[in-house]
């Protein structure tokens, strides 16, 4: 009996089990069919609200058998999926009925020390490049969770604990090695396929598959002055006009994030304060530990915090420190914009926000980017939103399915609540599914130009499970 294949139209095609073996034959990875062994392992990606089931997935062990996956997808007009970490938002890892190609075997990292360069496959998390890099006392920025996949973060930009200092990940990229819609492995970089290399840095997975990625790397650690310092919420009002200038001040090493939320009942934080509402101030310097110390020495001083939880910490473990609260296995929607400061009343609106929460997973984070990333040349890039001085990211997250409602409701409401203090913009990492409104806000001034690349190499749209840009 064939199997059917679902098509970019929406249709189905049967493909015959000759060419099923036939492909198969061809790999050096494993092609999972429903009901094989790791065919549910490969479907099931980190947030839990995305339950799909693909026609077939291909586990890819390099970059000939990602080839093989593109050609054979292209011939069907079949929807395609990629899978790098997994965790992105919007469930794009995986489709219902098409082709889905999961990279996650291909998860080396090698570190050239002398060099400062490092070549990173694009099924590895950033649990991966860390650990490796480290080990010679080197980063590339990357995120703050070390599951998420260095491949979708990088392609859309990707900002971490140093990027105030080294940049976005995309900033750091020497070269790619990508797969295009008609097959063929492509080095991209400044000289070769230039355009193309522009696109990749910010462009999301619109283009190909990346196979491999080239960074520049840093001097860091181990160790960088870290932590966190909780507060009651009701006291963040009175620190929050403080706390923004002490950050707009900051030196690029130092990186702030705000987390409202109520407090989760772990062993560092005193049991009466379990599930109440509190205000986390994050930090993380990337300069030696008596800088850090002494930049961080402000913000300590600021009210009675619960809990001062700053010092000395082992940079692979910081880079994962938060790891527990945001693991695989829970339902997540999330809400995002960019913001150009901080005033009191977008303040004011997501501190009444976590009065109402309908579960104790979800929470509102602040970021702070700025510094280097907006000494980048703006359009010396596909990422259009230099300038930008916070993300807040409202993270909906519970386990059972009948807060669905309730929680989706409480991300959206906020979200229009903070959307007039907002740039309009938004990062490309963040969205969901459903925003395909909110693509030309993400891509800004340079959607244009990356449909016209999009055209070149991609003019049916094989690479469409993203935040897709038209042709």
């Amino acid at each position: 009996m064939a199997l059917l294949v679902r098509t970019r139209s929406e249709t189905t095609v049967p493909v015959p089990d000759e060419a099923i073996n036939a492909l198969r034959n061809t790999l050096r990875g494993t092609l999972c069919l429903p009901g094989d062994p790791g065919y549910d392992r490969s479907r099931t990606i980190w947030n839990a609200m995305i339950d799909r089931r693909p026609a077939l997935i291909l586990q890819a062990a390099g970059a000939a058998d990602v080839m093989q996956a593109v050609n054979f997808a292209h011939k069907l007009s079949a929807v395609l999926a990629v899978r790098g970490g997994g965790h992105n938002i919007a469930g794009n890892a995986v489709c219902e009925g098409g082709v889905m190609l999961d990279l996650s075997h291909m998860r080396s990292v090698h570190v050239e020390p002398t060099a400062l360069r490092a070549r990173v496959e694009g099924g590895a998390t950033l649990g991966d490049a860390d650990k490796e890099m480290q080990a010679f006392g080197l980063a590339t920025p990357l995120g703050i969770a070390s599951e998420t996949g260095v491949a979708g973060l990088t392609l859309g930009g990707g900002h971490g604990w140093t990027s105030r200092k080294f940049g976005l990940a995309s900033d750091n990229l020497i070269s790619v090695d990508i797969v295009t819609a008609d097959g063929e492995l492509r080095r991209a970089d400044a000289e070769q396929n230039a355009d193309l290399f522009w696109a990749v840095r910010g462009g999301s997975g619109n283009f190909g598959v990346v196979t491999s990625f080239k960074f520049r790397l840093h001097r860091l650690g181990p160790e960088v002055v870290a932590g966190l310092l909780i507060h009651p919420i009701e006291d963040m009002g009175a620190l929050w006009k403080m706390c923004q200038s002490l950050l707009a001040s900051a030196d690029d090493e130092l990186t702030g994030l705000i987390n409202l939320r109520r407090a989760p009942p772990v062993p560092f934080i005193p049991d009466a304060w379990h599930n109440r509402e509190v205000a986390i101030i994050t930090l993380c310097h990337c300069g030696s530990i008596e800088e850090g110390l002494d930049a961080i020495a402000p913000f300590r001083a600021l009210g009675k915090p619960i809990c001062d939880l700053i010092g000395p910490w082992d940079f692979v473990r910081w880079q994962s420190a938060f790891d527990p609260l945001v693991q695989s296995g829970a339902r997540n929607y999330w809400k995002s914009h960019d913001l150009m400061s901080l005033s009191e009343d977008a303040c004011q609106v997501m501190v009444d926000a976590v009065g109402k929460m309908p579960s104790g997973d979800c929470y509102i984070v602040i970021a702070q980017v700025g510094g280097q990333i907006d000494r980048v040349e703006a359009d010396a890039t596909a990422f259009a939103r230099r300038g930008v001085q916070f993300v807040v990211s409202i993270h909906a997250r519970w386990s059972d399915p009948l807060l669905d409602q309730a929680c989706i409701a409480w991300a959206r409401d906020l979200s229009d609540a903070v959307a007039p203090y907002a740039a309009g913009t938004v990062y490309v990492n963040y969205m969901t599914e459903e925003e395909t409104g909110r693509v030309r806000g993400a891509y800004g001034a340079h959607y244009d130009r990356l449909s016209d690349t999009k055209r070149r190499y991609d003019p049916d749209n094989l690479f469409s499970m993203n935040q897709n840009i038209r042709v």
